[in-house]
């Protein structure tokens, strides 16, 4: 392999290659501490959701391992009293055959009880984060709320993402009648408010996960439509482009092997902007009873439930869910903004 000569009189190879676009962005975005310290959360928080959809945590979330509405263990457990139990009267058992000769006797009774006695194991006076109404953990519910919830958001995400991306590209790069068309669906979604859009696509896909995917990416994907969009049309007549055209390149070859790399980094942003953005969708219907089916949990079932429980003052499973919820969410936000800067192209000229 040949070589040169620098000034300083060391030989460098002519072969060597400079730093390329994804090395450089993740040479940044390992320099921001907080967006690192934000991707360790969310790769956490998606390997337990990873666990959760295996069964290997919070597979037991629908047992009753508490009493109803236990407290969290640190509060100890809840005053005898307010079981609500009933005190049975104390004294000898009384043989009902001394009133009705046609009963059968107390021994009778007692050997037709033992036939039916169930080994049923103690419930927990008190849980980790306490129970539900059901005596369910709460800490259970949670995570395999968040299973629900991420997972959600993940997949509603890439499905808006790539409709945006696709028919962006399309229209950015053809123009006129295809252009125009494609314009004008974007005008009929974008013509009235994203929430009714929502609820009216709830009202024809019904409730259940994969609905729940398909109405948030059909309703989500007209922002990235237009990014993608004006962005094709800033490529399409670039020098690159135009040399591509010459060296008889096809459409679709300049399109999705030329242009494309060039603004995959405003789908990737939005796509991760996205994800924050449906998982709160996700818990809006499902609060509502539009969202999950009634056999799921997803935070924003859970939040659903906590409402009634906390006007009796049980608040411990609305402190989980929104703890949870924020968790997460704050560190998806702060990932994102980290991977934006680490995206942008226009800090590629100051290294």
């Amino acid at each position: 392999m040949s070589s040169v000569m620098t000034t300083a009189g060391a030989p460098v190879k002519s072969g060597a290659r400079s730093q390329g676009v994804w090395a450089a962005s993740w040479r940044r975005l390992r320099s921001d501490k907080v967006g690192m310290g934000a991707m360790a959360v969310v790769i956490l928080s998606l390997l337990l959701v990873v666990a959760a959809g295996l069964g290997l945590v919070a597979g037991d979330w629908q047992r009753e391992t508490g009493v109803p509405n236990a407290p969290p263990t640190f509060m100890g457990p809840a005053p005898a009293e307010s079981a609500g139990a009933i005190e049975q009267p104390k004294g000898p058992n009384v043989d009902l055959s001394d009133i009705d000769p046609l009963a059968p006797k107390y021994g009778e009774w007692a050997e037709r009880a033992k036939q039916y006695k169930t080994d049923e194991a103690p419930r927990a006076q008190t849980l980790p984060f306490g129970a539900d109404r059901l005596g369910r953990d709460v800490l259970a519910k949670a995570v395999k709320g968040a299973e629900i919830s991420i997972m959600v958001g993940l997949l509603a995400a890439v499905v808006a993402t790539l409709i945006g991306t696709v028919l962006g590209a399309l229209s950015g790069f053809y123009g006129g009648k295809v252009g125009d068309f494609l314009e004008w669906v974007y005008n009929v979604f974008t013509a009235m408010p994203n929430i009714l859009l929502i609820f009216a696509f709830a009202v024809v896909f019904g409730r259940g996960v994969l609905p729940v995917v398909m109405i948030l990416g059909l309703a989500g994907w007209t922002g990235i439509y237009r990014l993608v969009r004006a962005e094709f049309m800033k490529h399409s007549v670039r020098e690159y482009v135009r040399s591509a055209e010459a060296i008889g390149a096809s459409k679709s070859s300049r399109m999705f092997k030329h242009i494309l790399p060039n603004v995959s980094h405003v789908a990737l942003v939005q796509l991760s902007l996205h994800v924050v953005s449906f998982i709160k969708s996700e818990v809006i219907l499902s609060y509502l009873g539009l969202g999950v089916s009634v056999d799921q949990v997803s935070w924003g079932t859970m939040l659903s439930e906590a409402q009634g429980e906390l006007i009796l003052g049980y608040w411990w499973q609305l402190v989980a869910v929104t703890g949870f919820m924020a968790v997460f969410v704050t560190a998806f936000a702060l990932f994102t903004d980290a991977l934006r800067d680490a995206l942008d192209p226009k800090l590629r000229g100051l290294e």
